[in-house]
């Protein structure tokens, strides 16, 4: 019987090879900087023609070789990072050198050149096919430069998957983003032909690498995080509520400076932005994963794209609690304008978390156990409340929000910020640097939304017992549908019971405000519940939903007059809140107009 098993020739087990790590320029680009940044690089230049399907060059200022390890880079299976099968698990560089030369130079024609700086010349090795046609001595400065011509020149089925140029020289810079992103030290520089693509500078921060990137429009609605525990560390930049939207979005995930994906994590992202944006809004985010050795696998994938953590629930719980701490923060607040190096409205306050650290941005402590000096650092310095002068000063009065001289003496005696409603839907509060509008139903919801949700963790609340209960005749659904939340309802306020056939009786209902219409919000949940919306559908739970429909229906409306005593509850309430710049649809309940961009509106 004839043998049908046989061993491969040197040359076809080459292109076998490569084809698990080169499918288009893209990955020889890849291999390639990858290697230059594990060198030590502060510099690496790619050079492309016709997308690299005819040239790539890869330029660095790394360490470089001695000739002696140039060889033998040229080599399969020979690395500088693996001595045993244990080391595969714990590699803290983006490779290991071990198949990415030997597979680009089989299906190509390589140039490498490099020195070391322990050496007085460079070495210059060239490779057609995989087979090495010369070396030879090199005057040059220490570092790595790499020429990749012919790109699949003796696989020409191969060749014909490659797609046009400009589509390839696309792929080449989508692929370069995450490593730009993850060395914002290093500068990189990529031409197309005599077309420059791409010139970032070096030294920069996580931010200005984002600027260079995408846009300083884009770098202004991101905000740093960082947050730690049982030796991880998560650490980077997520967008403010305000400036996230629906559809496509950035999200560049790393671990140990390498990028990777995973869907978990960006759903943990997600989990930690609810109730700050509407349902399907999708955030940019920038996030760095530092895990101690042997806590991450980044060999389950054959392009190393996917890791494997070993706590994944811890993982994402850490990932999702740094996302909503740093959404308390005032940081997070609409804006104006986005305008780098503008102060915050003042508001701080002192909130201690697990670490003992302090939160960015806090609401106003009582005036009770304020000292003056303490106050001053997020109002303003005046100790009056009255209305604003000038234009306003009619339409102020209007809306029935001023301070007279007689309602001095009922206020405390230390400073509090000057109010204003505006149209009946908005207070305008003068903080230390400058204006915050704040819109009055929003900012209500949100103050409902955590109040209920207190209440559903047991801690309790006030109804007010009606004299005279009210019945409310419902659709079975909606009967079945009270009867079965009958218990959360009480815990908000609205005991109910069944009244016969397909009617409710209501004994007690919630106080929320001196405006309040009880059997309006009770119709309205019951109708929202039964048939769904978007708000509610976004909840994670029973208690989410009713929570966040009772905080829609039962807060106060635009076009509420409210007086002083009103106002200053309400803002006194929301900066007591966890999340006092978004409402439960994500909407910002506040915007922020700072002292420097009135000043430049009006060309000081």
């Amino acid at each position: 019987m004839r043998r049908t098993i046989q061993i491969l020739p040197d040359a076809v087990a080459n292109q076998i090879a490569a084809g698990e790590v080169v499918e288009r320029p893209a990955s020889v680009v890849k291999e390639l900087v990858e290697n230059a940044l594990d060198a030590g690089a502060t510099r690496v230049e790619i050079s492309l023609q016709a997308g690299g399907k005819r040239l790539i060059r890869v330029s660095d200022d790394g360490e470089g070789m001695v000739r002696e390890d140039a060889l033998l880079a040229l080599d399969r299976h020979a690395t500088s990072k693996i001595v045993s099968a244990e080391d595969l698990r714990s590699v803290p560089t983006f490779g290991f050198r071990g198949e990415a030369l030997p597979s680009i130079s089989s299906v190509s024609r390589v140039s490498l050149e490099t020195r070391h700086a322990s050496e007085g010349i460079g070495t210059r090795g060239r490779v057609r096919g995989g087979t090495i046609t010369g070396v030879e001595d090199l005057p040059r400065t220490p570092g790595t430069t790499v020429t990749v011509e012919s790109l699949f020149f003796n696989a020409p089925a191969r060749a014909r998957f490659l797609r046009t140029p400009a589509v390839e020289t696309r792929a080449v810079s989508e692929l370069l983003i995450p490593l730009c992103l993850a060395h914002p030290a290093v500068r990189f520089s990529l031409e197309s032909g005599s077309n420059s693509l791409l010139d970032l500078r070096s030294g920069t921060s996580l931010a200005q690498r984002v600027g260079e990137l995408w846009g300083a429009e884009l770098k202004e609605t991101l905000m740093e995080v960082e947050g730690e525990a049982a030796g991880r560390r998560v650490h980077g930049l997520i967008q403010r509520p305000d400036a996230a939207g629906p559809g496509f979005r950035r999200a560049a995930l790393f671990v140990g400076g390498r990028p990777f994906r995973e869907a978990a994590l960006l759903r943990a992202v997600d989990r930690g932005y609810r109730t700050t944006i509407p349902p399907g809004h999708r955030p940019w985010v920038v996030l760095f994963v530092d895990v101690p050795p042997g806590e991450v696998d980044v060999n389950v994938h054959p392009t190393k794209a996917e890791v494997r953590f070993r706590d994944r629930n811890g993982m994402e719980a850490l990932v999702e609690e740094t996302v909503r701490r740093a959404l308390e923060g005032e940081e997070s607040a609409a804006r104006f304008t986005s305008e780098p190096g503008e102060g915050g409205t003042g508001l701080v306050r002192e909130r201690p978390d697990a670490g003992g650290s302090r939160s960015p941005v806090s609401p106003p402590p009582s005036p009770s156990d304020q000292s003056d000096s303490q106050m001053g650092l997020f109002l303003s310095a005046d100790p009056v409340v009255r209305e604003g002068g000038g234009a306003g000063e009619g339409e102020a009065a209007a809306a029935g929000q001023g301070a007279d001289v007689d309602d001095m003496d009922t206020l405390p005696s230390l400073a509090r910020p000057r109010l204003w409603q505006i149209h009946k839907a908005w207070i305008m509060a003068e903080v230390r640097d400058g204006i915050l509008l704040i819109d009055q139903h929003a900012a209500h919801e949100r103050v409902l939304f955590e109040q209920i949700m207190a209440r559903f963790q047991g801690e309790g609340g006030e109804s007010q017992r009606l004299l005279f209960p009210f019945t409310v005749r419902l659709t079975r659904a909606e009967y079945d549908l009270v009867l079965d939340l009958a218990g959360l309802l009480n815990r908000a306020g609205f005991e109910v019971e069944g009244f016969g056939g397909d009617t409710v009786i209501v004994h007690a209902v919630p106080n929320p405000h001196p405006h309040f219409d009880a059997e309006g919000c009770f119709r309205e949940m019951v109708d929202e519940l039964t048939h769904g919306s978007e708000l509610v559908r976004s909840a994670r739970n029973q208690h989410e939903r009713v929570a966040m429909s009772y905080a829609c229906k039962a807060a106060i409306k635009a076009g509420q007059p409210l007086d002083l005593r009103e106002m200053q509850e309400l803002f006194d309430q929301l900066f007591a809140t966890e999340l006092p710049f978004h409402d439960v649809h994500g909407r910002p309940t506040t915007v922020r107009l700072t002292r420097g961009e009135l000043e430049r509106k009006f060309g000081r």
